[in-house]
């Protein structure tokens, strides 16, 4: 391995004859499989075939019709893989009829595929005519065998198959249909501008092979590649929109914009998927893609079947169940139902990449009928992750295995078809297909929640910014006039889609493809947040205040992008000239009164600093304005205590005790429900020796555990602050030769203790956790997925259950008693961290790994994450731990702005305090936005958080500043922004709902 080269060399001479059958004039291929990470091969010293770790199987034609003698010198450059040996894995000679067509002479070789084609069907359904081929194959004429005629043996190869012709109908009453496929990754081994030539090199392949093989049916995914085609390859992209009208190109399995990760990601960026995506589709090939085509990502969230059926998808297929390292999923075709009760018919399809190999194929049909009882079974042959697509030799194979009379019938279709062919779900008469009614977790690539954590953050930070961006943008132009940017914010959108694409958001590329990937994420957030800033501070600048009661004063606007009335602790910070022992600042509400504030100040380049922390209440979806004000005395800055008063943090909810040993929590005290929560030491970072797996960024050593390493040192324990505001306490301890600066914080009347960290990252192959250990006995732990939640046991019983030893979650995972009568639980906060696993009374989450393959360098440097812990008494619903997720991604928004600089559009027509949207506890907003296709219209999409049905009356849903601007009649739309019979007001539990408002004027 290491990319190491290896030169082998054969001069190939033809004998004779093989076990003496004789060879003159025979066609000469050499079909040769290696795996290598570059492969070159030459022949008679010219190059004539390149590959790679996916383009890795070949039958080369040496000569068409070999003369006894012919010499052919073989040189072959293998160039091994980063990550492990290579290999020359297969070398063989291949002897063939000159002209492929089957008739009643044919080679050997191909009668052997044969026979083994017919005992692979004998064995499935007719196990009793074994002894009949047996018999037969005994008659071969082997003594008639000459090193200079092939004629007698061949008549005694011919006789064989007339014997064998009644078996035949075994084989034959089942069919193969291919739809021609190249699976293309956005990247991975390589950066995304390799992925555009190959993916034109793919497609003009396609099209030109299409020419000599008119049967063939391409299909592929991914609009984001059409568009790039469109505008780059004007000309090539005209063919392909030919194709697709022809019925020859296949685009229907196309609906999502690219092949993205679908856990990590949030439930409205899925949504987005389907909108652009489905829209391109409409729009350059006058179809929607009705198939959800994922062969390669990495497990699927359970909502996702009522976020497909209501993007107009009609069908699921995936192969990557198949790499399950632990048990073999159940089904091959089934129903999969989603929280809501939406259904979808879901196909485990045959794997990607494959060719034309009869027995493979022959086996594979056996499976299927033996899996779900259809005797039609899909076939998808091309070379892919790196494109390719269909070869000639497979397109010759098909047509040649087409005519033989002991294979299944074989044609070329396309996937709509194909899907669109099987039965419905339950026929009068017929066995239902099963239903499966849970995620579909990939029980392998477990590092991918973890690996590459910037990319999680940008991610993370992408959405949620995109999301206030347009909110707030919305909400201007409705009350200003001033245009939406629409194409900005499409465009920022569709960046960050294509870096969900499943080996970029999991980390898995090399580093080339995380440039491209950060200089995307960024230009997207800067978008986003630049929206958002003008957009907040053009409402602002309509708000109809008092005059600043001080020259100096600032006008400091909060706003709340999420749906319900949040009273939380913020800061704004100012330059002062004077001593940093005390605050030359106050805050105060539009009145002049003086609201309760904490300093925090500090000198830097001979200036003072103060930061200033207040709690605010702000409305749901709204805003309230404060001012910044200078004042005559100092506000004296809280001293901070010295180490020998202990480490305590607390309020009139929670009292925390700080190790000073370790840095560990020693105690967690819920003050108002009289609890001890902590059964040991918590926010342990533990570390693990992570190595020897194959696929290195993707998996996680399962026996990584067995493996710890050495403790998290102390270096460093202090209090940053202590106050009636909050409260604050550093602890800066190495792991090897990292840093983790964490600040523990806990703020006047919050439930949740904060965790914000900063980590310089220097480890290789270990993974770290943050471990906590309560006193509970909870037999499920639930976590967050798109738009809804999943229980899993903490206690797992079968091999499956076993086989999620680390799992997924969005912004929270819970830990909730609720056996006993008097129940209580504990959730865990993320802003940006993903893998978690727990027992009955510890939850840890995995902080970051540090993989060498494909990218040496993964991870190592400086990350930012908070986590939080937030007690509850009851389970998760009953204490809102979807709107503490929420809270720790999206606080409250602060703006200090110079008053005079705020130029109304018209006269101010909003008040010092405003409030848009007020929605049910148990509804999340996850969009509000301008409609795609309806001029001055306006979309609003939401879901169900709890599992409880819910009730949307929008006469109190819109707030009385909203209603100025908008009708509260509402129309209910799906995903794409189509009318639906639904009713308008009723949610049922985990539903996902989309609505259209027209303005009130």
């Amino acid at each position: 391995k290491g990319r190491k080269v290896l030169w082998l060399g054969q001069r190939i001479v033809v004998p004779h004859n093989l076990q003496g059958y004789y060879l003159q004039g025979l066609t000469l291929r050499l079909g040769l499989s290696w795996w290598a990470n570059a492969a070159q091969v030459y022949v008679n010293g010219r190059l004539v075939q390149e590959g790679d770790l996916f383009d890795s199987n070949v039958r080369l034609r040496l000569s068409s019709a070999v003369k006894i003698g012919d010499a052919f010198d073989i040189l072959l450059r293998l160039e091994s893989p980063g990550h492990a040996n290579g290999a020359l894995v297969k070398a063989i000679c291949l002897y063939e009829l000159a002209s492929q067509a089957v008739n009643p002479t044919a080679e050997p070789a191909f009668v052997a595929d044969e026979v083994n084609v017919l005992q692979e069907f004998l064995n499935a359904y007719a196990p009793n005519q074994l002894n009949m081929l047996a018999a037969a194959l005994a008659k071969l004429p082997w003594s008639v065998l000459s090193v200079t005629d092939r004629t007698s043996f061949d008549v005694g190869l011919a006789n064989l198959r007339n014997e064998l012709k009644s078996l035949g109908s075994f084989p034959k009453r089942h069919h193969i249909q291919m739809v021609g496929h190249a699976h293309l990754d956005m990247a991975w081994l390589w950066p995304v501008s390799e992925t555009w030539q190959v993916a034109e090199r793919t497609f003009r392949s396609v099209l030109s092979l299409q020419q000599d093989f008119p049967e063939l049916i391409f299909a592929h995914t991914s609009p984001a590649l059409y568009a790039w085609m469109e505008q780059n390859r004007p000309d090539l992209f005209a063919q392909i929109q030919a194709q697709v009208s022809a019925g020859r190109w296949d685009v229907s399995i196309g609906p999502l914009w690219i092949e993205p990760e679908m856990n990590l990601g949030n439930g409205e960026t899925i949504a987005r998927h389907l909108l652009y995506g489905q829209r391109y589709l409409q729009q350059k090939f006058g179809q929607i893609g009705s198939i959800a085509w994922l062969p390669d990502t990495f497990g699927f969230n359970w909502q996702l079947p009522q976020l497909l059926k209501q993007g107009g998808v009609e069908q699921f297929v995936t192969q990557k169940l198949r790499w399950n390292d632990s048990t073999r999923f159940p089904y091959a075709l089934h129903r999969w139902q989603s929280p809501d009760g939406t259904q979808i018919t879901s196909l485990h399809s045959a794997p990607i990449g494959e060719g034309i190999d009869p027995v493979k194929m022959a086996r594979y049909s056996c499976d299927w009928e033996r899996s779900t009882g259809q005797t039609t079974a899909l076939w998808l042959p091309g070379v892919g992750d790196h494109g390719g697509g269909p070869t000639r030799d497979m397109l010759e194979l098909a047509r040649r295995w087409q005519q033989s009379p002991f294979f299944p019938s074989l044609q070329f279709t396309t996937a709509e078809a194909y899907l669109k062919s099987l039965p419905p779900a339950s026929l009068p008469g017929t066995a239902s297909l099963p239903i499966w009614n849970s995620e579909l977790y990939l029980e392998f690539h477990r590092g991918c929640y973890t690996n590459h954590a910037d990319q999680k953050r940008f991610n993370r930070r992408c959405e949620d910014t995109l999301y206030e961006a347009e909110l707030f943008a919305s909400l201007r132009t409705l009350f200003t006039g001033v245009a939406y940017p629409q194409a900005e914010l499409e465009a920022a959108w569709k960046k960050v889609l294509f870096n969900q694409f499943h080996d970029i958001l999991p980390g898995t590329s090399v580093p080339e493809a995380f440039v491209d990937a950060n200089r995307d994420w960024q230009a997207a957030l800067d978008t986003a947040w630049n929206t958002r800033q003008q957009a907040m501070q053009g409402l602002i600048a309509q708000v109809n205040r008092p005059s600043p009661p001080h020259p100096q004063a600032r006008l400091v606007a909060g706003f709340n992008p999420l749906s319900w009335t949040r009273s939380e602790v913020v800061a704004v910070s100012a330059e002062q000239s004077q001593d940093e022992r005390a605050c030359f600042w106050q805050i105060c509400d539009l009145s002049g009164k003086e609201i309760p504030s904490q300093p925090h100040c500090w000198r830097e380049g001979g200036k003072t600093y103060c930061q200033i922390f207040f709690r605010i209440e702000i409305p749901a979806i709204g805003y309230r304005c404060v001012w910044l004000m200078p004042r005559s005395t100092g506000n004296p800055v809280p001293p901070v205590p010295g180490s020998g008063s202990g480490f305590v943090l607390e309020n009139e909810r929670l009292r925390v005790t700080v190790d000073p040993a370790t840095g560990n929590l020693s105690a967690l005290f819920d003050k108002l429900y009289k609890r001890d929560l902590l059964s040991a030491g918590s926010n342990q970072l533990q570390a693990f020796r992570d190595q020897g797996q194959y696929w290195d960024a993707w998996n996680i050593d399962p026996k990584y555990a067995q493996y710890p390493l050495p403790a998290a040192q102390l270096v460093q324990i202090f209090y940053e602050d202590k106050g009636s505001i909050t409260t604050r306490i550093r602890v800066i301890r190495k792991i090897g030769q990292s840093t983790f600066n964490q600040l523990y914080v806990l703020d006047q009347g919050s439930a949740v203790l904060k965790i914000e960290s900063r980590v310089d990252w220097r480890e290789r192959r270990v993974l770290v956790k943050a471990a906590f250990n309560f006193n509970m006995n909870a037999n499920f732990a639930t976590y967050e997925i798109p738009c809804g939640a999943i229980q899993r046991p903490t206690r797992p019983q079968t091999a499956a259950e076993k086989a999620k030893w680390e799992v997924s979650a969005l912004r929270w995972a819970d830990l909730s008693d609720t056996a006993s009568g008097n129940s209580y639980g504990v959730s865990i906060l993320s802003d940006c961290k993903h893998g978690y696993d727990a027992k009955p009374a510890q939850i840890r989450l995995s902080l970051l790994r540090g993989s060498e393959w494909p990218d040496p360098n993964s991870d190592l440097g400086q990350h930012q994450f908070t986590y939080a812990l937030y007690p509850h008494d009851r389970d998760w619903t009953a204490a809102q731990t979807p709107r503490r997720g929420y809270e720790i991604n999206q606080p409250l928004r602060i703006l200090s702005l110079d008053p005079a600089s705020l130029k109304p559009v018209g006269s101010p027509n909003l008040p010092p305090v405003g409030d848009f949207l007020s929605l049910p506890s148990n509804f999340m907003l996850s969009a509000f936005k301008p409609s795609e296709d309806q001029p001055n219209q306006w979309i609003l999409r939401g879901y169900e958080c709890h599992g409880m049905s819910a009730g949307l009356n929008w006469q109190n849903g819109l707030g009385t500043t909203l209603k100025q601007v908008l009708n509260p009649t509402a129309t209910r739309l799906n995903l794409l922004e189509q009318a639906n019979s639904e009713p308008t007001g009723a949610i049922s539990p985990w539903q996902v709902v989309t609505y259209r408002f027209n303005p009130a004027r």
